[in-house]
């Protein structure tokens, strides 16, 4: 159970930031799967293709987003990022540094 959850939460993740290099197929299927809840088979019966159909392309695109984070880093170092900033605002009481780490977290 707590491997569905971290698996979800790990898509999830990575599909925030690489959704626009899949292919509008691939982004729906995610969003069917791991953001409405939906069964293999209902999205297979949804879209009149196998259940194994869907699990294969899902599989595929979720090697996809590995494949993209493994190569660019960007949602290892949005987390990274954070971490800093959170540590920078406990560490300072200079209220002109902690404007500048609030207006930080707004560049994405």
């Amino acid at each position: 159970m707590m491997d569905d959850l971290k698996k979800k939460l790990d898509v999830d993740r990575l599909f925030s930031h690489y959704q626009v290099l899949l292919t509008a197929k691939q982004r729906d299927l995610v969003i069917a799967y791991y953001h409405d809840d939906l069964s293999l088979g209902e999205i297979a019966e949804r879209d009149g293709v196998s259940r194994n159909a869907v699990f294969d392309q899902l599989k595929k695109t979720v090697k996809k987003l590995e494949d993209f984070e493994a190569k660019l880093h960007l949602a290892s170092r949005e987390e990274k990022r954070v971490e800093i900033i959170k540590a920078m605002e406990k560490a300072s009481d200079d209220k002109r540094v902690n404007a500048l780490l609030e207006a930080l977290k707004g560049v994405d």
